[in-house]
Formats: structure tokens, C-alpha cells, sequence
């Protein structure tokens, strides 16, 4: 359906904006800090921050807005009506019962990966993730099994969508270097990430097919780089997620 200009809420957009700009890497700013990394004029991100506040979506101490959980809402709303989590719930927990390892699922939204499920057997990064969390997918194993099942016209349009900035040193942010390691995913049919998104944390994923052979999510296995080699993570995890893989792929329309 095309939707005309007068029939879109302004304020409801720049709101929706302003919540956007609060990640892990972000959870505490200023106006001034929101107000850059969305795009709005200093005086309307301070309108809608404090909207936020009022409605009990932020806390605010003066000087720094941070979310509250009362945000999870939105999230929890969403993911309850979705079939996916659901369906991959039990066997992500089996999975990394088995392993020893923590795994999740994610889905590609623009430029990011979204967690819909996970099973923590270890915490492996500096950040906690639940469902809900983000993060770029062009230097994460899930992110990259993600665009490697996009059209290549499509990958290069996600890769324009944010920055690629190098998280760690050995981070890839080349976009022709990225879209021949999406090929190359693409081929073997799973990604390992060693040490891009933050130093200490190497993780496998391969892609979820539905029943007709589209990627509709990916899933990862993380380990800490100080227990597991890169080489090793194929020989130690894969044949556990291809079965996993091929288990959902039976229950995916």
C-alpha cells in the first residue's frame, strides 16, 4: 500500500527515531548526543526525549537520558507474534546444552542484526544480548550469512545504509573486500567471525532456510578466542548446526 506524505505522524516518527539511537555501544546521552546521531534539531530531540521520560520509556537525571525497560514493550510485542523465535527456541537450547557454548538467532533489519533468540552458556562479549539486540552485520558471522543470501545489488544498498567503522584491528570494512567475503560465504555456506566485532570472541553461523530455500534468519555458536582457534570451530560446531539447520528447515513455511 503507498502512503501519502499527509497521512504519516511526523512526531510519531522522529520519536521512534530518537529510541533508535540508544544502543549498547550508546545507552546513556545527552540531547546534544541524540541529537546528532538521529538527524533532528537540538529543541526536537529534546522534545521528544523528554516525551519519553514523561511517558516512562526514559530516565532522565538532568544531563543524560538512558531507556528504561519499559521499552522492551515494543520489543516483547513484536516477538511475541513472531512464529520464529518460537520455533527455534528449543532447539537453539538443546543445541548449546550440547555444545557447551552460547548460540542465538538473528534477522537482518537494514543494516543490523536483530537477536530473536539465545542460549547463554558463557558470557562471551563485554555487552549482554537478549533478544532484541543489535548489531552491524557486516562484521558479524550472523550478519554476514544474512547478506550473503541477499542479490548483490541488495548487499551493496545495506552496506551504504550506516558506517562501516573498524571495531577492533582486524575488523574487514572494505566494501569490495566485504562483498567477496559474502561470496565466498555464500559458497562454503557458513561465515566464521574471528575477533571483528571485539577482541576475545570468535563465532560460527550458518544461515536458516524456510521449506523453499530462502535464508529467513541466521544462526551463531560464540566462543571465547582464548579456548577455541578459528580452524578449530568447523570440525567443533558445524556438523551440530547443520543439523540444527536442517531440522528447522522442515518447520519453516
Amino acid at each position: 500500500m503507498s502512503l501519502q506524505e499527509r497521512d504519516i505522524m511526523g512526531g510519531l516518527a522522529k520519536g521512534l527515531s530518537v529510541i533508535e539511537t540508544f544502543t549498547a555501544e550508546r545507552p546513556r546521552q545527552s540531547i546534544s548526543e541524540v541529537s546528532a546521531a538521529c538527524g533532528l534539531d537540538r529543541a526536537t530531540a529534546r522534545r521528544c526525549l523528554l516525551t519519553l521520560a514523561h511517558l516512562g520509556y526514559a530516565d532522565y537525571d538532568g544531563k543524560f537520558f538512558t531507556l528504561t525497560p519499559r521499552v522492551l514493550r515494543l520489543g516483547t510485542a513484536c516477538l511475541a507474534t513472531m512464529p520464529l523465535p518460537q520455533l527455534v527456541q528449543p532447539l537453539l537450547d538443546r543445541l548449546s546444552e550440547q555444545l557447551g557454548e552460547s548460540s542465538s538467532v538473528s534477522i537482518l533489519d537494514g543494516a543490523d542484526i536483530v537477536y530473536v533468540a539465545r542460549a547463554a552458556q558463557r558470557k562471551v562479549m563485554s555487552i549482554g544480548l537478549m533478544p532484541g539486540s543489535r548489531l552491524p552485520a557486516y562484521c558479524t558471522s550472523m550478519g554476514r550469512v544474512l547478506l550473503a543470501g541477499l542479490p548483490e545489488a541488495a548487499v551493496g544498498e545495506r552496506l551504504s545504509l550506516a558506517p562501516l567503522p573498524a571495531r577492533t584491528s582486524r575488523t574487514l570494512t572494505d566494501p569490495k573486500a566485504l562483498i567477496a567475503e559474502f561470496a565466498r560465504v555464500r559458497l562454503q555456506g557458513y561465515a566464521i567471525v574471528d575477533q571483528e566485532v571485539e577482541l576475545g570472541l570468535r563465532s560460527i553461523a550458518v544461515p536458516l532456510y524456510n521449506s523453499r530455500g530462502q535464508t529467513v534468519a541466521a544462526m551463531n555458536v560464540g566462543v571465547a578466542a582464548s579456548r577455541t582457534e578459528a580452524d578449530e570451530m568447523i570440525r567443533l560446531y558445524l556438523p551440530a548446526m547443520i543439523g540444527v539447520q536442517a531440522e528447522l528447515r522442515k518447520l519453516m513455511r
